[in-house]
């Protein structure tokens, strides 16, 4: 590329001759470029003026450019900053909602944020910041302009924001508030006209060329922790969005739609509200949505929670927290009477009586507890190291294993091994859920998909048998090749004892026809056969790495984790080595 280079006379005065051409090069340092005849020093001092002025009037012709342009600069980031408007900001904040900027400030460290695009006026807010001093790429659409539906700029950014969390391989937040695509197109309702000047309809969509929207939603979720947070309708991309991520949350006054209920009346003919179509009663239930919040402020606290177990990106180790106080060798004495060994049958809450009573103190954060509730999911530390916990809720069908409750560790368990964080099981596995509607929800299904999933871990688990572990199902609660470890009260086998007799033995109960004499006689062989599942016969057949007093749980699994944490560090550095190779 040509450039113009300015080169300074040693004297003022009048070129007399050129010795150079268009064109021409000049090789060395001292080559002659013309002949300047000297002017005389009134000459020259008229000249120094005449320059001076000239020079002055340019440059200052210049700065009057350059501030024009700062001006423009600075208008476009103000239309930004003032999203939908004075007014449609006030209504805004009249619905008990936060503008996207507010949500942004309030998610991040304070003054971290650094928007990208600030120029681009949209419905759709993109920048990078830190959460807990951890960098992270945070968006979200601005509902006060055209409710959240895509405009062009916003558009752009909203598919930007996976893009950029995949470049820096940093955790990605989004915060949702907005509806799908508009009839009016990206450009608003200003641009419908239907024709270009040659009679020909409009271009629309994509080119043929372009690299499929959805290509780098899957890849960031298979790079970096995604976190979403619902905090008023979200319909359409943005509900996609949503859902496409590993932990999300919402707000009381939220709903997930696909469709409003508008769409709704028109294609199926009856009228419905927001809340009745994707209200947190309705997604917190299905699964769509993990946790709720009672307010934005907790939304964001438990994204910042959710994140802080998690390393940045797939090709780091989690984060070790070794700031707690909680000692790694504490017995809580309340677990000798956590489970009852006497009444097989009486419930615990195994939130509060065990989980709580493992790990460190103030540590476990439960995810998704209203879909599939016979199966806990929580992220939790055991001497400062992060865990997943899987474990059953006896309160809910025996703790038995759902549709949905396979479906939910399959999922959970994929998380884990995805971000190298090691299980703990704690097990009081009765086996599938069984009857018309267990197999109408093809649950045997959805469960041999969780322990296949379960089978097919790298990371390291731990299995505390705390009750029961019967059938395939309990096959879900043991990762290869991990640690096993037994209660007093546990009770392991292929079916619970009452339905393994009952079948086994139906022709010979039938026989007797006394009831009292029949019922006495299944008590017989079901304590003859409970007798074999005697914790203490695994032991000594080493059927178990151990059996532990419930006391003992969690130093054993603090030593297990320090044995455990440099295969977690050997897999993260296979994961990077195999990402970098299909990079190449």
């Amino acid at each position: 590329m040509k450039m113009d280079t300015i080169l300074r006379a040693p004297v003022s005065g009048t070129i007399e001759s050129l010795h150079v051409r268009k064109g021409s090069l000049l090789a060395n340092p001292g080559d002659s470029v013309a002949w300047i005849r000297p002017a005389s020093a009134s000459e020259a001092d008229q000249r120094s003026r005449q320059g001076k002025s000239a020079a002055l009037e340019e440059h200052e012709a210049e700065l009057a450019r350059a501030r024009k342009l700062r001006d423009e600069i600075l208008r476009a980031r103000d239309i930004a900053a003032e999203m939908g408007g004075p007014d449609n900001v006030k209504r805004h904040h009249e619905r008990g909602r936060l503008t996207i900027r507010e949500r942004i400030d309030g998610m991040l460290d304070a003054s971290s944020f650094r928007e990208m695009g600030r120029a681009a006026p949209g419905n759709f807010v993109v920048g990078t910041g830190r959460v807990q001093e951890r960098p992270v790429v945070v968006g979200g659409e601005d509902f006060t302009i055209s409710g959240g539906s895509p405009t062009f700029a916003g558009l752009r950014k909203s598919v930007y924001v996976e893009t950029l969390a995949l470049q820096l391989r940093v955790p990605l937040i989004r915060l949702h508030e907005g509806g799908g695509g508009s009839v009016a197109g990206a450009g608003g309702k200003d641009s419908s006209d239907d024709k270009n000047g040659n009679g020909l309809p409009k271009p629309q969509g994509d080119a043929v060329y372009n690299r499929p929207r959805f290509e780098s939603v899957r890849k960031v979720l298979d790079t970096v922790p995604v976190a979403c947070a619902a905090l008023g309708p979200v319909a359409g991309l943005p509900a996609s969005r949503l859902v496409a991520s590993h932990f999300s949350v919402m707000t009381e006054n939220a709903q997930v739609l696909i469709a409003g209920p508008q769409v709704v009346q028109r294609a199926l003919g009856y009228e419905t509200t927001k809340e009745k179509l994707g209200g947190p009663e309705v997604h917190l239930a299905s699964g769509v949505v993990d946790n709720l919040a009672s307010s934005e402020e907790d939304a964001f606290a438990q994204i910042s929670r959710f994140l802080s177990y998690l390393p940045t990106c797939v090709g780091e180790v989690p984060p070790v927290d070794n700031t707690g106080a909680d000692p790694r060798d504490r017995q809580d004495e309340e677990l000798l009477t956590a489970v009852s060994s006497l009444h097989r049958r009486q419930v615990y809450d195994v939130r509060q009586d065990i989980m709580e009573r493992v790990v460190d103190r103030g540590s476990l954060f439960e995810m998704t507890p209203h879909f599939g509730p016979g199966i806990v999911t929580a992220l939790a530390r055991i001497a400062g190291k992060p865990v997943g916990i899987i474990a059953n809720d006896c309160k809910f069908h025996g703790g038995a294993m759902t549709a949905d409750g396979a479906r939910k560790t399959k999922r959970f368990m994929e998380t884990c091994e995805q971000f190298s964080l090691p299980i703990v099981f704690f097990v009081d596995e009765p086996g599938f859920m069984i009857g018309e509607e267990a197999e109408r929800q093809a649950t045997i299904r959805a469960g041999t998909e969780a322990v296949l999933t379960g089978a097919s871990l790298s990371v390291p688990s731990a299995s505390v048998v705390i009750r029961k572990a019967y059938g395939v199902a309990g096959a879900a609660h043991f990762g290869p090749e991990g640690r096993t470890f037994i209660w007093p009260s546990a009770e392991v086998g292929a079916l619970p004892v009452e339905s393994g007799v009952a079948v086994a033995f139906k022709r010979m109960l039938d026989a007797i026809e006394d009831n009292e004499e029949r019922e006495a006689r299944r008590k017989e062989l079901e304590d003859q056969f409970s007798a074999r599942l005697s914790p203490m016969s695994r032991a000594v057949g080493f059927a178990a790495h151990d059996i532990i007093v419930p006391t003992e749980t969690r130093p054993v699994l603090a030593d297990w984790l320090d044995l455990a944490w440099p295969l977690v560090e050997r897999n993260v550095a296979a994961k990077k080595a195999r990402s970098l190779l299909s990079s190449l």
